[in-house]
């Protein structure tokens, strides 16, 4: 009996560590296929793998975009054929309690860039449903990248300002 109770254990901590890389593996597939339709210029591929209610971060400070907002501002680098191309280098995907999250550093025409995001379950499938792109800075570099901004941030800064008040 202590034979059997053991092997249905190891069963079940082995079909568990599966269905865990199996649904990795799935959220690997869907990043992926989102960078891919980007880089096709495949409209319709790329904002069917986005929630409804999507959120796209981009690296400019003025990029919040709501989905009908991205998409509006997506449509002509779509129908031109040339979107972005992004191809992961490195991602982390993290799952706790549904909740599917990751980041990724990414090749980009920018350089290295970093993205991180949300997926969320909608029609039964994941979808990105919040991302935000950064350009990756090294370290020693940020005091001339600041020095190079100062004068946009100080001016956006004070509209900001102006708007909250």
């Amino acid at each position: 009996m202590k034979r059997i109770l053991l092997l249905i254990t190891a069963i079940l901590i082995t079909s568990c560590g599966s269905q865990k890389a199996i649904q990795t593996d799935s959220i690997n597939q869907r990043i992926d296929d989102w960078h891919i339709a980007a880089a096709q210029a495949n409209f319709d591929n790329y904002f069917n793998l986005m929630t409804r209610d999507a959120v796209f971060i981009g690296t400019d400070a003025t990029e919040n975009w709501q989905i009908e907002e991205f998409k509006a501002f997506s449509k002509p680098y779509f129908d031109k054929g040339k979107a972005w191309s992004f191809t992961s280098l490195e991602r982390n995907i993290y799952n706790s309690n549904g909740v599917v999250y990751f980041d990724e550093l990414l090749d980009t025409q920018m350089g290295i860039c970093r993205g991180s995001g949300i997926l969320k379950m909608e029609n039964g499938v994941y979808k990105i449903a919040h991302y935000v792109l950064s350009i990756a800075v090294p370290n020693d570099n940020v005091s001339s990248l600041t020095e190079l901004k100062k004068q946009w941030d100080k001016e956006y800064i004070k509209e900001l300002k102006l708007k909250n008040d």
